[in-house]
């Protein structure tokens, strides 16, 4: 009779659920062997949950394919919020019906997947574009439109032209067809793939900043005003990164011209 370890190691191998040998497995009456054989039938029932969530995330690229529409750009944007850094686009074009698994708005993944949710789309994308606008052009022009300005550049950036963009609740000022899609990096699986590129390249160049601007935290807020960061503030004053339209700052240095 198989022992529990070469259960487990046979089980290692199976992936159909459908796999005559789960039956015999089921057949089994040690406890052990049922709690394996449990797990894996509930790893299937993951596997086939992601899978249907992300045919759902499809939803709007799939429409697109039927009019005959392959190359489709997902457009997205992070660091609106922030006190400090740029706000950072991206523009990503999956190929045809591409999955990645346990791809998502990148606020719902956890932090210790980006970086291979991230690499992975980098390596399958047909063409990735990143549009960068600083703190200076922020104060200058306002969020909303710097957020269009690092858009429009991170499709510039493309290497393919697309046929059709789906932004995140943004409309672009291109001739380019376009669908404005409300929380599209958690229904529109191209926007996904461009909210986790800006996530990852904001977070490290969050991470770069905090070594040339330390004691504000920068390497873990990402700019955000959590206490440390109001805290280094408080000590440091003002960095050159710092949005000075952005409150506390804005009165920060109004009290500064003022004394």
């Amino acid at each position: 009779m198989a022992t529990i370890k070469d259960i487990k190691e046979l089980l290692a191998t199976i992936v159909d659920k459908t796999d005559p040998r789960l039956e015999e497995l089921a057949e089994d009456r040690r406890a052990g062997v049922q709690a394996l054989l449990q797990k894996k039938l509930k790893t299937f029932q993951a596997e086939e949950a992601e899978d249907a969530r992300l045919e759902q995330m499809l939803a709007y690229e799939k429409a697109l394919y039927a009019e005959g529409i392959e190359f489709i750009a997902g457009i997205d944007e992070v660091g609106r919020g922030p006190l400090a850094g740029p706000v950072v686009a991206a523009a990503v074009m999956l190929p045809k019906g591409c999955k990645i698994r346990y791809l998502n708005d990148s606020k719902k993944i956890p932090k210790v997947k980006h970086q291979s949710i991230y690499q992975e789309v980098m390596e399958k994308a047909v063409a990735v574009g990143i549009g960068i606008k600083d703190s200076q052009v922020i104060d200058a022009v306002n969020i909303y439109e710097a957020t269009k300005l690092a858009m429009l550049e991170a499709l510039e950036q493309l290497s393919q032209e697309p046929q059709h963009l789906l932004i995140d609740a943004m409309t672009l000022d291109r001739p380019i067809a376009q669908t404005s899609i409300i929380k599209g990096d958690a229904t529109s699986l191209s926007i996904a793939a461009a909210s986790i590129v800006a996530k990852v390249t904001r977070d490290q160049m969050m991470a770069e900043f905090d070594t040339v601007y330390p004691g504000y935290d920068f390497a873990h807020n990402a700019g955000y005003g959590t206490a440390k960061h109001l805290e280094g503030l408080q000590k440091k004053g003002v960095t050159p990164i710092h949005r000075k339209s952005f409150e506390p700052i804005k009165s920060m240095i109004s009290e500064e011209r003022g004394s």
